[in-house]
């Protein structure tokens, strides 16, 4: 029977209802983007029973269907890789599907000429002279790994899952409420983990965050990627680099036209992808969202007519796709058990309990420029119990997370999520009792890169 709704001016009172709890689990994880995932994997694979909510019908959030087909970063000009783990496993099974590009592994750290010059049209694949790991991929290609290591670990996924709130009981979260085609209904966990990159269930859960967004920071802008096929890769890199004047004459004039003049190589040289920063537009505002997703694609029409009138390599292209997911950089930020500072992350500052290695992004490592380290404990409220996040949405200051919201340290960041909620669990503690120690061992089991 239908219940009516009592109305007070512009607020309207929702009757109570009943909501049907369809499972209880060891660990809920909300978000299947990048963190997510590999929160799910690194839990089920440690004996966790463990559900991952999707608002899509696809797994890789920002990876996928946001179509930033780019994971880089994961090197600091030497031969090791500081990224390795759960992300290094998705490589490696993207190239088995001959769907990654990035440089051969035994080239890392070189500076020999022939060797940069081989690398250096990719984005990140050469940073002053050194070859560094950067993957370009195909994001249908992604999305079926991801469900392969999904499926493989046991994980009970749930596709087209809204995570609406958090269920709380005291200081302590016990699951999350989602909507779906089937309804407004309940998952029930021990811990749960918000991987949502926006920090969906932090506020409902009662965790304190940050949620200022600096509007002179990356981050604060948001986006809406497309991709345009049938390029002569030849024509249009041999233009930008003997007609580099030209070059930059169109592109300022593109910008002047609305257009977006940023298109990155992919995995194929036929294919690039086009990025674009649109500010002023809040991320949690859906008048925005939506602004972003009709007039963006409005300026990719502007974008690509001026391509294909202008410039080489562009005469015989169309548009494949626009992204599925709209880019959020940032939102926001739980106030953990430590805050991740800028001036750490510059400094090189190791904790004992880092989780993760991040290699200076524009520069080659050195006493000068050294990696940065993220600790377990920016991954811990310090308000709620049974709570973790793993994803962009970790505590840290505005410069950092702009700096770090990037896909292989999300990975990271989720790898290291899920193997704690194991440990939690396992020795029923809450997730800030967890023993760093134990943690940095298991995930150097599981092949993550840490310090020694």
């Amino acid at each position: 029977m239908s219940q009516s709704f009592d109305r007070k001016g512009n607020i309207l009172k929702e009757p109570a209802r009943d909501i049907k709890i369809i499972k209880e689990a060891d660990l809920v994880v909300v978000g299947g983007g990048p963190a997510g995932v590999a929160a799910a994997v690194a839990a089920a694979r440690n004996g966790v029973d463990t559900v991952l909510l999707e608002r899509y019908g696809h797994l890789g959030g920002m990876a996928t269907g946001g179509l930033v087909i780019l994971i880089p970063h994961m090197s600091a000009g030497t031969e090791v890789m500081e990224i390795q783990g759960t992300c290094l496993e998705m490589i490696d099974r993207l190239d088995l599907l001959g769907a990654a590009l990035h440089p051969q592994k035994e080239h890392l750290g070189f500076s020999d000429k022939t060797v940069i010059e081989k690398y250096k049209r990719f984005f990140d694949f050469t940073v002053q002279g050194k070859v560094r790991m950067s993957v370009s991929y195909d994001p249908e290609m992604l999305k079926c790994v991801m469900n392969d290591m999904i499926e493989e670990a046991g994980v009970n996924l749930y596709l087209h899952s809204w995570g609406a709130r958090a269920v709380t009981e005291g200081d302590a979260v016990r699951g999350v409420i989602f909507e779906s085609k089937s309804g407004r209904q309940a998952i029930l966990g021990k811990l749960t983990i918000d991987a949502t990159g926006d920090g969906d269930l932090i506020e409902s859960a009662g965790a304190e965050f940050d949620g200022a967004l600096d509007p002179n920071l990356r981050s604060s802008n948001l986006a809406l990627v497309f991709r345009v096929g049938n390029i002569d890769a030849d024509a249009f890199n041999d233009f930008k680099e003997k007609q580099e004047f030209k070059w930059n004459v169109l592109r300022e004039e593109l910008i002047q036209l609305g257009g977006y003049p940023t298109c990155l190589p992919s995995n194929r040289s036929d294919i690039r992808w086009f990025n674009n920063w649109i500010p002023k537009r809040h991320p949690l505002n859906v008048e925005d969202l939506t602004w972003v997703e009709v007039n963006v694609r409005k300026n990719m029409l502007i974008t690509y007519d001026f391509f294909k009138k202008n410039v080489p390599g562009f005469q015989n292209s169309f548009i494949i796709d626009t992204a599925s997911q709209l880019g959020t950089r940032g939102s926001r930020r739980l106030i953990g058990e430590h805050i991740l500072t800028h001036d750490e992350l510059r400094s090189g500052k190791i904790h004992d309990d880092t989780i993760a290695v991040i290699p200076p992004l524009k520069h080659n490592v050195s006493e000068e420029w050294p990696n940065g380290f993220i600790p377990y404990r920016s991954l811990v409220p310090i308000k709620m119990n049974d709570f973790l996040v793993a994803g962009r949405s970790f505590s840290s200051d505005a410069v950092t997370n702009d700096l770090l919201n990037l896909i292989p340290f999300c990975v990271a960041m989720g790898q290291a999520a899920g193997t704690a909620a194991a440990i939690a669990l396992d020795g029923g503690m809450v997730p800030r009792k967890v023993d760093h120690k134990i943690l940095q061992k298991k995930l150097l089991e599981q092949g993550a890169y840490l310090p020694s």
